[in-house]
């Protein structure tokens, strides 16, 4: 098995592989086995997180869907979707060797101005940044923590 980055989230239950010399893991989401790159590492780390800790059901969560914006075809990460399936929480996630960055957060503004979701989070399994959107005042607040389902 490759080296994995012990991440600053709970231990996620999740089932891993070797196929064709490469770590595979079952996406908790697609029910599909996705090579295991960094990235995904976070991305599945965050989704039993978001299940398991903050009570979203699997089922309210979305992970890379394509959008189109100003021509361009981009994929979001992770989006939790409200009671009403309105969407709740946009992540994007890196690497753990990715900084969070400004850049990364205008990746996600990208994203958000399609998805306009009032929380915004970014991560790269290391550190966590989480945002309440103010529309009214239309700012950023910086929270302590994930929103959770309750």
């Amino acid at each position: 098995m490759q080296e994995l980055t012990p991440l600053a989230l709970p231990p996620a239950p999740l089932k891993l592989k070797r196929q064709d010399n490469k770590v595979m893991v079952q996406c908790l989401i697609r029910r599909k086995y996705l090579v295991l790159t960094p990235e995904e590492w976070v991305r599945q780390h965050l989704i039993s997180f978001l299940n398991l800790s903050q009570g979203f059901a699997l089922e309210k969560i979305s992970v890379e869907k394509q959008i189109r914006y100003d021509g361009f075809t981009k994929r979001w990460d992770i989006v939790v979707f409200d009671a009403a399936f309105s969407p709740f929480l946009l992540i994007e996630c890196k690497a753990p060797s990715v900084p969070i960055s400004s850049s990364v957060m205008e990746q996600i503004s990208v994203y958000q101005r399609k998805v306009q979701a009032p929380y915004l989070a970014l991560s790269n399994g290391l550190s966590h940044q989480v945002f309440a959107l103010d529309a009214q005042a239309a700012n950023l607040q910086t929270l302590e923590a994930f929103p959770s389902a309750n």
